[in-house]
């Protein structure tokens, strides 16, 4: 990129208090798990949610949240879903079958933005937006353009999710995005009867790397089968009460990223500057 800068005007989104970005440098270490779960819990906590599926390509929403209806026409605007007390979008919803999207960027930042602006979300507290895995165009679409209160940063404790986790980091500081902090995704594995914990993926890797990055670490959560089985059958574990330990663990990061979008003051804000 070049030198100078571009001035991108971040327009508010209408009546949308928080917009909290679930992102991560690479697929398969439970980003939409996460992001679901996160949003369950928010509301579950009082507070008025949406989430909207970002991730074009591979829109498992739909099936973790338990939601397939067609969503409605409202006026101009498309009216989300409601499942579990959180408003849903997502392209799965209007693409259910199987065939595969062939999209390039412009089309990308066209569906981002209708998501955003041409959803009606109503007055929420925090929209949750959970972004495709990496660095790409849908993710710089959706930050260079909306007013992002903060991001999540999902990763595992292997060193190869960590090197990508690291990226992402980078990615939402590049487009002036504040960092809420790194989660650590299967972190550990209780053994069935004797109680012991497996370090399944290797152990701290994830809150040493966020004290690297220079950015706060938000906890462990557990690779736990009923957390799978939550998602495929689309009853996330974070519908459970806080006695159960995994949904506790999403509970826990519900208050903590509530509390750091408290701390940082991210509201939705004027235009930001963005170096090229």
């Amino acid at each position: 990129m070049g030198p100078g800068h571009q001035e991108l005007p971040k327009q508010p989104i209408e009546d949308v208090q928080h917009v909290i970005a679930v992102g991560s440098g690479k697929g398969g270490v439970g980003k939409t798990t996460v992001a679901v779960n996160l949003a369950v819990a928010m509301a579950s906590l009082g507070h008025k949610v949406g989430l909207m599926d970002a991730d074009v390509y591979g829109p498992n929403v739909p099936r973790m949240m338990g939601a397939r209806a067609e969503p409605m026409a409202a006026g101009e605007k498309i009216e989300p879903l409601i499942q579990y007390g959180v408003r849903v979008m997502s392209m799965g919803f209007l693409n259910p079958t199987d065939r595969p999207l062939i999209w390039r960027g412009p089309m990308l930042h066209s569906v981002v933005q209708q998501f955003l602006r041409g959803v009606n979300w109503g007055r929420l507290d925090y929209l949750v937006v959970d972004l495709p895995p990496g660095t790409g165009d849908v993710q710089l679409s959706l930050l260079q353009t909306a007013p992002i209160s903060g991001a999540v940063v999902v990763t595992t404790p292997s060193e190869v999710s960590l090197e990508d986790a690291r990226k992402a980091v980078m990615m939402f500081r590049q487009v002036r995005a504040e960092v809420l902090g790194i989660v650590e995704n299967m972190s550990y594995l209780i053994a069935p009867g004797s109680g012991e914990r497996i370090d399944v993926f290797g152990t701290g890797g994830g809150k040493r790397t966020a004290e690297e990055m220079g950015v706060p670490f938000l906890g462990e959560l557990p690779l736990d089968p009923a957390v799978r089985v939550g998602g495929d059958t689309g009853n996330p574990i974070a519908l459970r009460n806080g006695s159960d330990p995994s949904a506790a663990a999403y509970h826990a990061l519900a208050e903590t990223t509530i509390n750091r979008v408290r701390e940082t003051g991210g509201p939705q804000g004027p235009s930001m500057s963005i170096e090229d």
